[in-house]
Parts: C-alpha cells; structure tokens; sequence
C-alpha cells in the first residue's frame, strides 16, 4: 500500500487489515520515515497490525528495494494499492508543482508497476487510485492520440506526461489544448498507465485470475482536497471511501469484474473520446 501516512491511503490500510485478518501482511509504505511509523503504531494502537516500510516513489533504488524485499520475504504479491500522490496548493503557480507531481502520481505509478508487476501471484489485485477526471472526455481531442491504450507503452505515456510539464513550466499548455487544472492531466496519464499495463500482462492475468483496474473513490475529506472545494458536504470521509476499493482489492475470483477498467462506486467509468465516440479498445470482463 503506498503513500498510505494519512487521509484515504491510511484508511486504506486499516480496511485491508480488517478485511484479511490476522494472518494477512498489509504494507504501509510512506516516504517520510517518521510519519509512517507513527501511522503504523497508531493503527497497531487501534488493533491492526501493519508492517511499515519506507519509500520515496520519485526515486528508483527506493522503488527497487522495497520489490527486492517483497521478492525475498514473502516471493511476491496478492495485493497492491498504488496511492502514493503529490498535493498542489491553490495559491503556488502550477507551474512551480508540476514537475513534482507528475514524478510522484504518474511516473511513482508507472515505476511502481514495473518493479511489482512481474512479483503478482496468481489471483493477485492490482488497483490503481485515480479519479473520474481521468477519462478522455476531459482532454481535447487532438491530445488524445498521446494516450491511445491499444497501441501505447508505459514508456509512451511517461514521454507524454513529460512533454505535458514542459508546456505547463513554459507557458504553452493551453495554447496546446491542455486543461487549466494540473490535476486533470495528471489522472488522465494515471489511468492510460493502468490501462496499458494490464493490456501488456492479460495473456497471464487471464490464466492466473490477476485483476487490474484504476479506481476512483469520489469526492473524499481530506487536507489535500479541501483547498479546491468550497463545498465538501457531499464528500466522504476516508473510512467511507476505502470501503469500495477495499472490495476491488479483496474480491473473491469467482466474481465477474471489469478488467482494465476505472472503477467508481463498483462500476467502471467509459474511457472515451471528447465528441463521445468509444476510445474502450482494451476492455474485457473476467
């Protein structure tokens, strides 16, 4: 479970220790070693038993390490939530935050991906935290090609999101067609990864039961998200939210689920074109 020291992703572990019990082993994973700890202890406090283990997923070795140790403890993985994100603040320039939000919420995704793809057991659960911003109705539509999930690589997508911040630092991002919010591109380069990197491993998810879904909790209370919402009485609380991804993350292999799919509230979301057009070229439903 990554980036998982507060707000959802540390709700996240509290439900999935509760949902595997005592013999599960639930990773809580934060950058900063100290807050991780705390949260950890915290949650063993309330009866939970999380392992921390600290990583930065801006940074390869720490990515690498933390795989190396899943490899030579326990020989792979039944579950990961890649949650890890930045936070913007509303009053800094987007330009100042974006490089360092793409490295964390869509290459610390993509690294992810490469490191614990290959360690996913038979019947393992691979989500992806997202958000219902990362559909294509919400790019213009000449942009859209760059995240074409039937033909793109994970490094294809990295390259897109890295030419997305260089206009953003220089200035050119709407005059290209890009949305005002970095927020938007960014879960746009989120979900296209998830896509392509469950399209790359089908043949063996097929055979093995693996599930690989990007999923969308909604409108959720947190510090992160309260600055850009006047109004969160809608929202959720974390607990609240963890609920339905705690589900995709534990679902029995005996329940037909969208594949490769952005999930929301149990229903996947269409991944489509600005003048409405069906871009779902990789989809399947196990």
């Amino acid at each position: 479970m990554t980036g998982a020291n507060q707000g959802l992703g540390y709700a996240l572990v509290n439900a999935l220790c509760r949902a595997l019990g005592p013999d599960g082993i639930v990773y809580l994973t934060a950058r900063d070693p100290d807050r991780g700890q705390a949260a950890a202890a915290a949650l063993g406090r309330a009866g939970r038993s999380p392992v921390f283990h600290p990583l930065d997923v801006t940074v390869q070795a720490s990515v690498d390490t933390l795989a190396e140790m899943l490899r030579a403890r326990h020989g792979g993985v039944d579950v990961v939530i890649s949650n890890a994100a930045a936070r913007v603040d509303p009053v800094v320039p987007q330009a100042a935050q974006v490089r360092r939000f793409v490295e964390t919420n869509n290459h610390g995704t993509t690294r992810i991906m490469r490191a614990l793809g290959p360690l996913l057991r038979d019947g393992a659960r691979y989500l992806v935290v997202a958000s219902s911003f990362g559909t294509l109705g919400h790019l213009a539509l000449p942009l859209q090609n760059r995240f074409d999930i039937s033909t793109a690589s994970l490094a294809d997508i990295d390259e897109a999101m890295n030419d997305y911040v260089a206009a953003v630092e220089d200035g050119r991002a709407a005059s290209l067609g890009w949305p005002d919010w970095i927020n938007v591109p960014s879960k746009i380069g989120q979900v296209a990864a998830t896509k392509v990197f469950a399209r790359d491993i089908w043949a063996r998810a097929e055979c093995a039961g693996i599930l690989i879904d990007a999923v969308c909790p909604g409108l959720v209370d947190t510090e992160a998200s309260r600055p850009w919402f006047r109004d969160m009485a809608a929202a959720q609380t974390p607990a609240a939210a963890a609920r339905d991804i705690v589900w995709l993350a534990t679902l029995s292999d005996d329940v037909r689920v969208p594949y490769a799919e952005l999930v929301q509230h149990r229903r996947a979301l269409v991944w489509q074109y600005a003048d409405g057009a069906s871009s779902r070229r990789f989809s399947a439903t196990r």
